[in-house]
């Protein structure tokens, strides 16, 4: 049986790994003609080895995804690897729906983002707002952006043992055995929604990137 990431800590990682940005891919680039891996080797990782992995360059499903021109690959080898599992987490659905929207294909990508949502009782950090805007972006919604941002922004900071300490605005969430931490503002994912505002009608993946977050960064520190 798949051993199960606590909800809080997985949504964390998540929201950590997000601060680093998939390699940048221009419009005009085509895809890989091989995407090859070793399909039965990475189906039967656990769900800590096939996701979470970030060691080398990243694991599981990274190992792929993380290849210019191969994320229909990376995004259909985490279906399979759900379908192998029965496994339905947040995490593996959002991921697979992410690799859709980078690879341009809005539709697929759309309904496994919505079925990452949590509880309302569940959602400590703000995540359903972070998918409320995402989705937005993907519909080329900016006034549901902008309110998904503005829901966002709104997130209050409740102390607990399961979250990591608000220092200075931000948190840090220790990383796995051999990776490194990860500090980044609360509430989480508001630096890549404001990515996503900066850099609205750009592709996914470019609007997700380091660089249209960085916009947001510059305006903060001339402010």
């Amino acid at each position: 049986m798949q051993r199960r990431l606590p909800l809080l800590a997985t949504t964390l990682s998540v929201c950590a790994l997000a601060s680093v940005p998939m390699p940048a891919l221009s419009a005009d680039q085509p895809a890989v003609a091989g995407c090859a891996y070793e399909r039965e080797a990475l189906l039967s990782l656990d769900e800590q080895a096939f996701d979470q992995d970030l060691s080398a360059g990243g694991g599981g499903w990274r190992r792929i995804g993380n290849v210019p021109g191969c994320e229909r690959a990376a995004a259909e080898l985490i279906g399979a690897y759900r379908d192998r599992h029965g496994n339905h987490s947040g995490t593996l659905l959002w991921h697979e729906g992410q690799l859709w929207a980078q690879a341009g294909e809005h539709e697929r990508a759309i309904p496994l983002l919505e079925r990452s949502k949590r509880k309302p009782e569940d959602d400590r950090i703000g995540w359903n707002h972070y998918v409320d805007a995402t989705v937005a972006f993907l519909r080329n919604d900016r006034a549901g952006l902008g309110r998904a941002r503005e829901a966002l922004s709104k997130v209050e900071y409740v102390p607990g043992p399961d979250l990591p300490p608000l220092k200075g605005g931000y948190i840090e969430v220790t990383g796995q055995a051999g990776q490194s931490s990860f500090r980044f503002r609360w509430p989480p994912n508001i630096e890549v929604v404001d990515g996503l505002l900066n850099c609205f009608g750009k592709p996914y993946r470019e609007a997700y990137g380091a660089s249209c977050r960085a916009q947001e960064e510059a305006m903060e520190a001339a402010g």
